[in-house]
């Protein structure tokens, strides 16, 4: 969730303070860019993974607070609800074999916090959405005890003046409400991280907003919420409904979502930071001492402060960053379409399909946000949350005659998104072993239609056919999902359905 903050009251003149030091932060920012103060390219890449705890029967627990102090690893920090952890990846230089370096490391790591999370009788699930989190779990009293969360949550709800409505037609149709915004800890998310110099930012950009959907179609986890089945990847309406400041009148208004696709293809990363300061209010109004443009007439380099936590509360699917590593400025596109799980292989393959992907289009002669309306893929992103691998998609035609065409989302994967994204890792130098392992398991999940969401649903169903209640079937299908995810095996070979039960005798 962002840089640690102390929690504390704020006035009208906090407010108006903060947005003087944004327009100074992107002043400053504007310098930097001006002057190529930034770092050099280093092929770059990080990872973050939230993960949830359950207990053995599949149900939530509420102990990240005592599993994080048995951990005692600086790479684990908690998330906004006690059921919630964020295990981060120390970055890695995209090349050789670095997908299989970060599998042994996931893995490792993970295996460790499971162990760890035992002695507490809990265990960690890597999935979009727990599909046994009751309305009862995602409540103010749950959140983790962190002054951020507090803080970020009162600001929320203050900005917004009245409950919160979910309101999510799927398969199934879920309307309800909350005082605050704890069911947004429900979404558990893969961040992927690219840093990028200033003069690719808006290409890289532009080439993940392309390829979100089929980001999504392919690796869609999160088709249960509060016991209803909805869309195959019910996270982003859940983030956009839980997070949202706009009461009714102002949606009716048009106001922009603070979770938010967007409206356009970008030329450089300013566009986006200064849309940041443009539509959105502040919600966490702190100012640090530092003044940028001061910093910048003495050499040194700012960090921005004000500037990097706005941007924090501001929920893009594909988010500009602003960081300092060793007094050295840096950009870094971070892809937040992706949610958790279901294995440490099929993370890999997820972030193995999107670095070869966006380094691809971004060096394409004939850049597909050239030929790709925005609106279409908005409404591509829109159909992969509801559809999964079922989706259908708008996408240029090739060839010399131009245009757009609909293609269902396996089809375009196996045959244009998949080489491409092989060409990019061969690009990155990647070598083969890396790019065939798991470019092959994006491949084996379109052969055989099955995600991590597809397999949710269908044996979901199995356990209702079977004679099990739904709360039932919900947690003996959480139950599998865990003991399948621990043997590390890639979802599109799950075998749907839970096991027979031993024979008596």
């Amino acid at each position: 969730m962002g840089e640690k903050v102390v929690a504390g009251g704020f006035d009208l003149s906090d407010r108006q303070r903060y947005r003087d030091k944004l327009r100074r932060c992107l002043t400053g920012l504007e310098r930097l860019l001006a002057e190529k103060r930034f770092d050099r390219p280093r092929n770059l890449m990080g990872l973050e993974i939230e993960l949830n705890l359950t207990g053995v029967d599949g149900m939530p627990k509420m102990l990240n607070g005592q599993v994080l102090e048995r951990i005692a690893s600086r790479d684990f920090q908690t998330e906004l609800a006690m059921f919630n952890l964020e295990v981060n990846i120390a970055p890695h230089r995209l090349g050789g074999r670095v997908f299989d370096r970060l599998a042994e490391e996931l893995r490792t790591s993970l295996a460790y916090a499971d162990r760890k999370a035992a002695e507490v009788d809990a265990g960690i699930v890597m999935i979009g959405i727990l599909p046994t989190l009751d309305r009862d779990d995602l409540v103010s009293s749950n959140l983790s005890a962190v002054d951020r969360y507090t803080l970020l949550n009162d600001q929320i709800v203050a900005a917004r003046g009245e409950d919160f409505t979910l309101d999510i037609e799927g398969v199934e149709h879920l309307s309800c409400t909350s005082k605050s915004i704890a069911p947004e800890a429900a979404c558990t998310s893969v961040q992927l991280h690219l840093q990028v110099t200033p003069a690719r930012f808006a290409d890289v950009w532009n080439a993940a907003q392309a390829v979100a959907a089929a980001q999504i179609a392919v690796g869609a986890n999160s088709p249960f919420l509060f016991g209803r089945e909805l869309w195959r990847e019910s996270r982003p309406p859940l983030f956009q409904q839980s997070t949202d400041t706009r009461p009714p009148e102002l949606q009716a208004q048009g106001v922009r979502p603070r979770t938010w696709f967007g409206e356009r293809w970008v030329d450089s990363a300013l566009d986006l930071f200064e849309e940041n300061l443009r539509y959105y209010p502040a919600l966490l109004p702190i100012c640090d001492d530092e003044d940028p443009l001061d910093v910048l007439d003495r050499g040194a380099t700012p960090s921005l402060a004000e500037l990097v936590l706005h941007n924090g509360t501001v929920y893009r699917w594909n988010r500009p960053v602003y960081d300092v590593a060793d007094g050295v400025p840096h950009l870094r596109v971070e892809n937040r379409v992706l949610p958790a799980g279901p294995t440490v292989v099929d993370v890999v393959a997820n972030a193995a399909f999107y670095y070869g992907l966006v380094r691809a289009l971004a060096e394409d002669s004939r850049p597909v946000w050239t030929r790709l309306p925005f609106e279409a893929a908005a409404a591509n992103f829109d159909a992969a949350c509801r559809h999964g691998i079922d989706a259908r998609f708008t996408w240029p035609r090739r060839g010399r005659y131009g245009g757009t065409a609909e293609v269902d989302a396996v089809t375009l994967v196996r045959e244009e998104l998949l080489p491409l994204a092989e060409a990019g890792l061969e690009a990155w130098g990647i070598e083969r072993a890396d790019r065939d392992l798991y470019l092959g398991v994006i491949e084996e999940r379109c052969r055989c239609r099955q995600n991590g969401a597809s397999w949710q649903a269908a044996t979901f169903h199995r356990a209702l056919d079977a004679g099990l209640s739904r709360e039932a079937a919900l947690a003996a299908t959480t139950r599998r999902y865990r003991e399948l995810m621990l043997r590390g095996d890639p979802v599109h070979s799950w075998p749907v359905g839970l096991p027979e039960p031993p024979s008596a005798g």
